[in-house]
């Protein structure tokens, strides 16, 4: 079982960084692989970024890559994702997400686990 919280979400203007932190409970955190998705309104909720638990391997949305970059501290069971150049459509709620799966998944039906979600808005 993991329970996971996120935290960082708010209010930037465009061009402008966040870093979003995602603190996990369990002793197996380090055996899950934790990835990133968001959902704006009216949408669905999509992949952002994943970093496995083999080798810390990462994966990118096309969306974000070359300005988000995701990373794991086993040690503090956390996953951070530090967003760069942000744009108004990066506006969404940002959702963590823990699956027992060895690669990244892009599609959310492969994670079990999940946070409650941060708010992230870019003003223009």
């Amino acid at each position: 079982q993991v329970q996971l919280v996120e935290s960082g979400g708010g209010l930037v203007q465009t061009g402008g960084s966040l870093r979003l932190s995602c603190a996990a409970s369990g002793r197996t955190f380090s055996t899950y692989t934790i990835s990133w998705f968001r959902q704006a309104p009216g949408k669905e909720r999509e992949f952002v970024a994943g970093i496995s638990w083999i080798a810390n391997s990462t994966y990118y949305a096309d969306s974000v890559k070359g300005r988000f970059t995701i990373s794991r501290d086993n040690a503090k069971n956390s996953v951070y994702v530090q967003m760069n150049s942000l744009k108004p459509e990066d506006t969404a709620v940002y959702y963590c997400a823990a699956s027992i799966q060895i690669l990244v998944y892009t599609t959310k039906e492969r994670y079990d686990y999940w946070g409650q979600g941060t708010q992230v808005t870019v003003s223009s």
